[in-house]
C-alpha cells in the first residue's frame, strides 16, 4: 500500500518522455506509459523509428500494479504506449485515451478497459473517498493534412477532489499538441490550473517537419494559459527530439514565467497542491 499525500495534495513520480505516477489521496493514475530502455526504438508508424536516449526511471515490473486506478493516455503512439507497457500492464486496467486509442487498445491487445473520450467528454474514477473527472481536451499533433499521418491525440484537464464534489486541485496534461488556436478555449474554461504539465521536444519528423512544441510554442502555452505551477516532460529522450528543456528554461525564464516552473528530473517526486509545490 502506498502512502497517500497530504490532503488536497498530489505526489508525483516523473519516471521519463511523458510518464508520470500520479497519486492524489487513495487515487493512483499513470500517465502515457513508456518504459522502452535505452539503445531501443519506438516505432513512430509508417515505418519511422526513434531510438530512446533515456533509461525510465522505473522498470514497468516496478510499478505499484495493485493500487493503479488508471492510465490517462494521450494517443497511442510507440513512445506513449510501448511493447514494455502493453506486456507489463493488466489487461483490465482502465485506459482513458482518445476513441482512436480505446478502439485500437482494445482490438488490437486486448485491453478490454479502454474508454474513448471525445473532445470536452469527461469520465469521473472513484477511490475510495478520492475521485477525479478526466476531460480530453483539444490537441494537434501536426499541421494541416499531415494529421491523417499521425494518431489523433488530446489533451486531459485532472479536476481531484472527493465525493462531495468539491474541486481540490486541477491538473492539465497537454498531450502532444502544437499550438493552434483550438487551444484558446481551454483557457477560456479553465481559468485556474494548479499545474500544467507541457509535452515538450519539438520532435521533428523527416523533411523537418515539427509535430511537438518546441521551446517558443511551449512559453505560447504558458502565456496562454497562465497556470499558478508548469512541469515540463517529454524532452532529451529520443532522437526525433530537436528542442531541449535547457531551450524551453530559458525562453519560459525571458518571457517572465520563471516562477512558475517546477524542476522535476526523472527519478523525482514533487507534491503539488493549490497553493504551492514541494
Amino acid at each position: 500500500m502506498q502512502r497517500i499525500p497530504p490532503e488536497g495534495t498530489s505526489e508525483i513520480l516523473f519516471i521519463g518522455n511523458a510518464t508520470l505516477l500520479i497519486r492524489y489521496g487513495e487515487l493512483t493514475l499513470l500517465t502515457d506509459p513508456n518504459f522502452l530502455h535505452r539503445g531501443q526504438f519506438a516505432h513512430l508508424g509508417y515505418g519511422l523509428v526513434s531510438r530512446r536516449l533515456t533509461e525510465p526511471a522505473i522498470d514497468v515490473a516496478e510499478l505499484p500494479h495493485e493500487d493503479l486506478d488508471a492510465v490517462v493516455l494521450s494517443h497511442l503512439h510507440g513512445d506513449h504506449f510501448d511493447r514494455v507497457a502493453r506486456r507489463g500492464l493488466d489487461l483490465g486496467l482502465p485506459v482513458v485515451t482518445t476513441p482512436h486509442g480505446s478502439l485500437l487498445l482494445k482490438r488490437l491487445f486486448g485491453f478490454r478497459g479502454a474508454t474513448g473520450l471525445r473532445t470536452w467528454q469527461s469520465h469521473t474514477l472513484r477511490h475510495g473517498d478520492s475521485s477525479v473527472r478526466i476531460t480530453s481536451l483539444p490537441g494537434r499533433h501536426a499541421p494541416g493534412p499531415v494529421r491523417a499521418l499521425l494518431p489523433p491525440v488530446m489533451g486531459s484537464l485532472l479536476e481531484f477532489g472527493d465525493r462531495s464534489g468539491e474541486i481540490r486541485l486541477v491538473l492539465h496534461l497537454s498531450g502532444d499538441t502544437l499550438m493552434y488556436d483550438g487551444l484558446r478555449e481551454i483557457a477560456e474554461r479553465y481559468r485556474d490550473i494548479h499545474l500544467a504539465v507541457l509535452h515538450l521536444g519539438g520532435t521533428t519528423l523527416p523533411g523537418g517537419l515539427v509535430v511537438t512544441m518546441d521551446a517558443e510554442q511551449g512559453a505560447d502555452l504558458l502565456d496562454l494559459l497562465r497556470p499558478r505551477r508548469a512541469l515540463p516532460v517529454h524532452y532529451n529522450d529520443y532522437t526525433v527530439f530537436r528542442s531541449s528543456l535547457e531551450d524551453f528554461l530559458a525562453e519560459a525564464g525571458r518571457r517572465g514565467h520563471d516562477a512558475r516552473l517546477v524542476r522535476c528530473a526523472p527519478g523525482e517526486r514533487v507534491t503539488v497542491g493549490a497553493e504551492a509545490t514541494a
